[in-house]
């Protein structure tokens, strides 16, 4: 099974990049905006070694910056490094298996409490932040991407964080949550706020139906909604030697919602049919109801159900989906529509209208004969409804990542502005940097910035004005 996963790897640009390097003078391909003044920073998993039986998705993360600045661009990567990274680098090997097993040859003293930091990196309150969701944040330094340490605003939250906390774009506030909050595999779940100042306003919690893993959650003007989707989290299981996470599409679809100002103990829970969802692209009320667009599977990818079988391939695909919730309604059910066919992820918009309706969005889109990860080969553009709005397809076999928005201006129009996202050539081995007008990306990137090595297919990433 090892030997297949690394087939596999080599195939696709999943597989890690051994170094670390900076390259200060980029060959740029076309013209780079003179509005694009900062940086992009990515994440992902990138095991720095092998560990027998170990989920991609524990891998170290590692950070890629791209720099632009007046029509010029240089990169930059590091790993983020960990206690778990140093306790490897400084041992020369792995020490740790999938989800924070150690192995049997392991040191004692070794633990894996701080994560692998591997998932998003966002910039808040002048902190940029790496993050995945089983820890603290941990505070990377912007110019030189050091570790400056875990970051508990001065002990005003504990526990995992979400790697997807969303930021209003009205009051700069933070919202955030944290599933496995009273400890591994368990059903408690954490939320709060920190302010635009970087002081933490409210830290709670609450037990959701069962032991879900939780990726994402929803955010309105007035609103916070918790998705419990049956990837379900079992500590008998674990101890058992079966799945920690598996798909069990019989304990139901759950999303609670509560008033942002509201508590706990209000929490209304919905139920829809079972389903799973990594990633929201936007969500909106509409009077007395709340309106979500997700990328939403039949069948959750990547894991297994308890006894270890897969689960359908062929339903293991995201497709953008509108949920419906009628607050005012008579109803516990929400209902869920497809707004497209195409296989894709990675959604995101321009962050000014997070909360809001929104009139653009964007989402990474898959090739229909190949599996779901791996696979991702283009870019839609969609209007407010759903309705595509543009799309721009790779050379078969190139890859590309998340696609960011960056706005021309702070003042400039929704939509009006770039996406960019790393392109991976599968030819040549290697990256671009692509840079797209937002609004139409079915003409091809208006810039290529070009790498000699590659960017490994990774997770998140956020773009970050210089200054």
């Amino acid at each position: 099974m090892q030997q297949e996963t690394a087939i596999k790897a080599a195939r696709t640009n999943l597989a890690p990049i051994p170094m670390e390097c900076d390259a200060p003078f980029l060959k740029v391909q076309g013209e780079l905006p003179r509005e694009l003044n900062g940086t992009l920073y990515r994440n992902g998993p990138n095991p720095q070694f092998e560990s027998p039986g170990a989920h991609w998705f524990v891998g170290d993360g590692m950070l890629h910056a791209f720099h632009l600045e007046n029509g010029r661009a240089s990169y930059r990567n590091r790993w983020v490094r960990t206690p778990k990274w140093q306790a490897e680098h400084d041992a020369g090997r792995a020490l740790f298996g999938g989800f924070g097993r150690k192995l049997p040859d392991s040191p004692a003293s070794i633990t894996q409490d701080g994560g692998v930091a591997n998932t998003n990196i966002i910039f808040h309150a002048g902190r940029l932040l790496a993050l995945e969701e089983g820890h603290l944040p941990t505070e990377i330094e912007r110019g030189t991407l050091n570790r400056l340490g875990y970051c508990d605003y001065n002990g005003g939250i504990a526990g995992p964080f979400t790697a997807h906390p969303k930021i209003d774009p009205v009051t700069g506030e933070m919202v955030f949550f944290g599933y496995n909050a009273a400890g591994p595999l368990t059903p408690a779940l954490s939320f709060g706020s920190v302010n635009a100042s970087g002081v933490v306003t409210r830290f709670d919690r609450f037990e959701a139906p069962y032991a879900s893993m939780v990726h994402d959650f929803i955010v309105t003007e007035n609103h916070l909604l918790f998705p419990v989707l049956p990837i379900t989290g079992s500590m008998e299981r674990a101890m058992r030697g079966r799945p920690p996470y598996a798909w069990e599409p019989d304990k139901g679809a759950y999303v609670g919602v509560m008033k942002r100002n509201g508590a706990a103990s209000d929490i209304v829970w919905f139920r829809a049919e079972s389903c799973y969802v990594f990633h929201v692209m936007n969500a909106w009320e509409e009077s007395d109801r709340i309106v979500a667009d997700v990328m939403q599977f039949e069948e959750a990818p990547l894991f297994s159900h308890p006894d270890g079988s897969p689960t359908d391939p062929k339903k293991s695909r995201a497709r953008l989906c509108r949920w419906t919730f009628d607050l005012a309604g008579n109803t516990d059910r929400f209902t869920q529509i497809y707004l497209d066919d195409i296989t894709g992820e990675f959604p995101r918009i321009d962050d000014r209208r997070a909360g809001f309706a929104n009139t653009h969005g964007w989402y990474a889109c898959a090739n229909p004969d190949l599996p779901m990860f791996g696979a991702l080969s283009g870019i839609v553009h969609v209007g407010g409804k759903g309705s595509r709005l543009g799309q721009y397809l790779l050379p078969a076999g190139d890859t590309i990542s998340e696609p960011v928005f960056v706005a021309r201006g702070d003042d400039a129009a929704e939509g009006d502005g770039w996406l960019l996202a790393a392109v991976w050539r599968a030819q040549e081995n290697r990256s671009d940097l692509a840079v797209f007008n937002a609004t139409d990306v079915g003409s091809g990137p208006v810039a290529l910035v070009q790498l000699g090595h590659r960017v490994p297919d990774g997770l998140h990433g956020n773009w970050v004005n210089a200054g």
